[in-house]
């Protein structure tokens, strides 16, 4: 057992979050959080691919060539629906927080509200 097993076997997982309000640096509404989650992606994309070079470096080390492999390899459909489900997962995740405000924005659109935003249009 590691220092970092014995530790974290003692301890509770703990969700943390900084404390204090979050600085805004854009004067657009969503646009801090749209570059929040751009640049957490940036990170997880990067960290992804530095995981596959060191996967194909030492594949490649152990005599195959898994560079070559992966640009040659042909999906079945049962593959490419289970890759497109999860990328569809992946973009629910990602656009959670849009699509709840789109979600509550059309609960709160009635037919009333719309004549009437048509009626004040028209008057003005």
């Amino acid at each position: 057992m590691t220092m970092t097993e014995e530790t974290t076997g003692e301890r509770p997982h703990v969700i943390r979050h900084a404390r204090g309000k979050r600085p805004q640096f854009y004067d657009t509404p969503g646009l801090d959080a749209a570059m929040s989650m751009i640049m957490v992606l940036a990170n997880e994309m990067c960290v992804l691919r530095d995981r596959l070079d060191s996967a194909e470096r030492v594949a490649k080390a152990s005599g195959l060539d898994l560079a070559a492999g992966i640009e040659t390899l042909q999906f079945d459909q049962d593959a490419l629906e289970e890759r497109e489900q999860r990328r569809q997962d992946f973009l629910q995740r990602l656009f959670y927080l849009q699509l709840k405000d789109a979600d509550e924005a059309a609960k709160a659109q009635t037919e009333a509200a719309y004549n009437q935003t048509i009626a004040d249009i028209a008057q003005q």
